[in-house]
C-alpha cells in the first residue's frame, strides 16, 4: 500500500473508484419509491438478478401497496417462491404494506426512523430507499461494500452500522450515494470474496488483501 497522506489517499481511492465506475447504479429494477422498497426487502441474501425476475411479473399486477394488499401471505409467497426466505419476506411486505395504507396514505415515508420501523425494514433497506428513491444522503452497507471497504482500509469493522460510521466520516457527504454504488459494483466485478481479481484491479496499490487473508 502507498505511505501518503490519507487524505490523498482516500481522495485517490474515491477518483479511482469514479473512473473506474462512472455509472454504477442501484441493479434493483424499480419504478417508483414502493417497488423499490418491496425490491430491496427481497433482495436481503438474494442476488438483484432473481429479485429483478420475481418483480418483473409482481409489479406489472401490483404496483401499489393497496393492490399488493389484496393477496394473502400464501398468495403472495408462491409468487416470490423462488426468493430466499420468501415465506418470511411475504408476511413483512403484506404488514409494511398496511401500515403504509392506514398510516402514510399508500405512501412510502422519507425519513430512517419511519422506514426502520415497517417490517422487514433495516437500516440497510432504508438507507437504500432513502439513496435511490428519494436522494437523500446515505450510505447502505451490505456484504460488498464491508469487503471492500475493509480490504481497501477504510474500516477495520464488520458490523454493518460500525461500518456505515466509518465511511461517512471519511466520505463526503455528497458522494456518499454514488460512493455506495461503486463499492458494490467493485465488489461484484472485481474484489469478490472468493477468488478477486487482484492482477486487473486498477485499486491494487491501495489494498490491503494480501495482508489480511480474507
Amino acid at each position: 500500500m502507498k505511505k501518503i497522506d490519507n487524505n490523498l489517499r482516500i481522495r485517490d481511492i474515491l477518483d479511482l473508484l469514479a473512473r473506474t465506475y462512472p455509472d454504477a447504479h442501484c441493479e434493483l429494477n424499480y419504478r417508483n419509491p414502493f417497488e423499490l422498497l418491496v425490491a430491496t426487502i427481497l433482495s436481503a441474501q438474494t442476488t438483484d438478478q432473481k429479485v429483478n425476475q420475481v418483480t418483473a411479473e409482481l409489479f406489472k399486477h401490483y404496483p401499489t401497496p393497496q393492490k399488493l394488499h389484496e393477496l394473502t401471505p400464501e398468495e403472495l409467497g408462491d409468487k416470490i417462491r423462488t426468493i430466499g426466505l420468501f415465506r418470511t419476506k411475504a408476511e413483512n411486505i403484506l404488514k409494511s404494506c398496511r401500515i403504509l395504507i392506514e398510516k402514510y396514505n399508500g405512501q412510502v415515508p422519507q425519513t430512517m426512523e419511519e422506514l426502520v420501523n415497517l417490517p422487514g425494514v433495516g437500516r440497510k433497506t432504508a438507507s437504500v430507499v432513502l439513496a435511490n428513491a428519494f436522494g437523500i444522503p446515505a450510505f447502505p452497507v451490505d456484504t460488498h461494500v464491508s469487503r471492500v471497504a475493509r480490504r481497501l482500509g477504510l474500516t477495520s469493522e464488520k458490523d454493518p452500522e460500525r461500518v456505515e460510521k466509518d465511511l461517512t466520516m471519511l466520505i463526503p457527504k455528497e458522494q456518499w450515494i454514488d460512493c455506495h454504488h461503486r463499492l458494490i459494483f467493485h465488489g461484484r466485478r472485481l474484489c469478490k470474496a472468493r477468488k478477486p481479481q487482484c492482477a486487473t484491479c486498477p485499486l491494487k496499490s491501495y489494498c490491503l488483501f494480501d495482508n489480511m487473508g480474507c
